[in-house]
């Protein structure tokens, strides 16, 4: 029988494992089994909390089964998991992700402040943005996010931009109002459209910034499931000390009996 939580983060859902007795062996077929939502637990990904130099770190598995890069919503879900399972119980927390250390603040009103990696380089494609922070991202902004079909032009442009790498996920926006965004996203590994997705929010807050010379810190980001904001400072044509905030909620516990995958 497998311990596992369930925390979402704005909607974007996962398991979460504690993983540091490396007593669960994560396989493609068995992590695609626990994220089905009709035959297992049901998530956009899993995560497992192991350690890393003795400091506690954070492997993410989209649903496809495969590990992937870093993901921003999961990030403070694990930070509510290390902080739920007694990690810590200090105002913030450090450990590691796949793209290195980030840091999580612990607010009074239950929300969590995830520090992202700086941002070097931003690219142009047409009038659309590549960004990775922490995993790839391509931007686009649109007249009305509400009449895009996600699925459809999400996978497309999926599978044609950093192709080599693994492909992209894809995130379309449109200004609200100065400083506040709509987004809605298209995540690869789960190849479908989720109702958050926190490195994409980041990209599109960077991208919405650097497209419209906005200046301004944070950027309100309003995904389908929750509101996230984005904090950062611009230098030259770098973004730095980037942080993203929003809800990292425990949903519900148990245990599964796992098949022999």
């Amino acid at each position: 029988m497998l311990q596992f939580f369930k925390y979402h983060g704005a909607g974007n859902d996962f398991i979460m494992i504690d993983n540091r007795d490396q007593n669960f062996t994560p396989t493609v077929p068995l992590v695609k089994w626990l994220c089905d939502r009709h035959f297992g637990i049901g998530a956009d990904g899993l995560i497992l909390l192991e350690t890393h130099d003795q400091s506690p770190f954070m492997r993410y598995f989209n649903c496809d089964g495969n590990e992937s890069t870093m993901c921003g919503n999961g990030g403070r879900c694990f930070a509510a998991f290390a902080k739920r399972i007694g990690l810590t119980n200090e105002p913030a927390f450090n450990f590691y992700g796949i793209d290195g250390i980030h840091t999580a603040i612990y607010n009074a009103n239950g929300s969590i402040k995830l520090k992202m990696i700086d941002v070097k380089s931003i690219e142009l494609l047409d009038d659309c943005y590549f960004i990775n922070t922490g995993s790839p991202h391509y931007v686009t902004m649109v007249r009305d996010v509400n009449n895009v079909d996600v699925e459809r032009e999400g996978r497309l442009i999926r599978q044609s931009v950093n192709f080599n790498d693994g492909g992209t996920n894809v995130n379309f926006i449109q200004e609200v109002s100065p400083g506040k965004i709509k987004i809605r996203t298209y995540e690869r590994g789960v190849e479908a459209e989720t109702l958050a997705c926190g490195t994409g929010a980041t990209a599109s807050a960077i991208a919405y910034s650097h497209y419209f010379d906005i200046n301004q810190s944070p950027i309100e980001v309003e995904a389908l499931g929750g509101l996230l904001k984005v904090y950062f400072n611009q230098e030259d044509e770098q973004f730095v000390n980037i942080w993203l905030e929003g809800p990292a909620e425990e949903v519900f516990e148990g245990k599964i009996n796992c098949p022999l995958i």
